[in-house]
């Protein structure tokens, strides 16, 4: 079996790594290619670390607003990988996939982790992915409360709809790095104090919530004197994040330190892990810190309560209530063995339930119902491809 993963990305995050974790999950007779629209070049990263780890990519030239050129290279790209199914990630590539699909006779699938509204132009283009997703041959939710959200808004049939949830990538936090507990301290002046240290990461844009984060931070440094914030990611909202701090004296207890590349080991070095959102599909870093043991204090939102297990785990407050975030924080903060308690709950509970190899069963069995000679499906729209031609010029392979 031949994939394509179509995608947009401009850098390997969370999402980028649950494409990567499957493609090395499934047996080694699904060839899995990656391919992104070039973003004006920002897809490079991406598509480097990809090819690092032995996955052949491909850097699409045609792009919006050329939207017919677009479905036109994408379409070459699927024959002459000879593919039996694209999986989508985003709206520009459940939009353009799909129909480059539909042109090479191949089922097209649609993952659904969430929709951001990060800007006025993302919040029209996510518009138009709801509308869009019920004309998918599949959508693949990456837990129930992003399902529960696709019924309600899409109308996608639920013949057409499967959760598959993101796996947390054991192996990455199987040993601790000792000097990782250091490098994250070494984020905070030396002089501040800090020995105890809440971390948090995502996109600084609205519907992360970090303006709660820092309105909780306020109460977390005052209660516990030892405690610092620190804070991975970029985004929109970086300079009113920082105007913040410094309006309630946070400057030496709360830094952003920007987007890093080693979040992995940093994650496991802290003694909290905090995700004040108002909107998740199934979050990347809960798993992950899970994953690492380290207890997580969480908004109960979107998928969040399906990887944190309330007073197990971690501890789920509501969305948009900074003293109930500080609170809980503060009491894990107070108190080791609990935290202890936490983390190994959490590292078991990934273990149990978050793997890749449960992940890449669950969508090998749908591959295999969608690309069934007895289905009537994209197969029934043209013949599959044969063997194509070598990629046409002006489309970047790498192996």
């Amino acid at each position: 079996m031949r994939l394509v993963h179509l995608t947009s990305s401009t850098f390997f995050g969370g999402p980028e790594r649950q494409m990567l974790g499957l493609a090395q999950a499934l047996p080694h007779d699904v060839r899995t290619t990656f391919a992104s629209f070039s973003e004006g070049g920002r897809s490079a990263g991406f598509l480097d670390e990809i090819r690092r780890n032995g996955f052949p990519t491909v850097q699409l030239a045609a792009d919006f607003p050329h939207a017919l050129a677009a479905v036109r290279e994408a379409t070459a790209l699927l024959r002459d990988t000879q593919c039996d199914a694209l999986i989508c990630h985003g709206y520009k590539a459940h939009i353009l996939g799909r129909a480059a699909a539909r042109r090479a006779g191949v089922p097209a699938i649609a993952v659904s982790r969430g929709w951001t509204g990060e800007t006025r132009k993302v919040q029209v283009y996510e518009w138009l992915d709801r509308r869009h997703l019920r004309f998918m041959d599949h959508v693949v939710c990456v837990s129930e409360g992003q399902a529960a959200k696709v019924r309600r808004w899409c109308r996608v049939p639920a013949a057409c709809m499967s959760v598959i949830r993101n796996s947390a990538r054991l192996a990455a936090f199987e040993s601790q790095d000792p000097a990782a507990r250091q490098r994250l301290l070494g984020f905070l002046p030396g002089d501040s104090g800090v020995s105890r240290v809440v971390l948090a990461a995502g996109r600084l844009s609205p519907e992360k919530g970090f303006g709660v984060l820092v309105e909780a931070a306020a109460t977390i440094c005052r209660e516990n004197p030892a405690a610092g914030v620190v804070l991975f990611g970029e985004g929109v909202l970086r300079p009113e994040l920082e105007a913040r701090v410094r309006d309630l004296g946070l400057a030496r207890r709360f830094v952003m330190p920007g987007f890093r590349t080693d979040l992995d080991s940093l994650i496991g070095a802290a003694d909290v892990v905090v995700l004040p959102s108002f909107t998740e599909g199934l979050p990347n870093v809960a798993l992950e810190a899970s994953a690492a043991g380290v207890p997580v204090v969480a908004t109960a939102v979107g998928g969040t309560p399906e990887a944190i297990a309330d007073n197990e785990t971690g501890f789920l407050v509501p969305p948009g209530q900074p003293a109930r975030i500080a609170a809980r924080i503060g009491e894990l903060l107070r108190d080791p063995e609990l935290r202890a308690r936490f983390g190994a709950a959490g590292k078991h509970r990934m273990r149990t339930t978050f793997t890749f190899a449960a992940q890449a069963a669950a969508y090998l069995k749908l591959l295999q119902q969608l690309t069934s000679p007895t289905r009537g499906t994209a197969t029934d729209r043209g013949p599959h491809p044969a063997a194509g031609p070598a990629p046409r010029r002006g489309v970047a392979v790498g192996g």
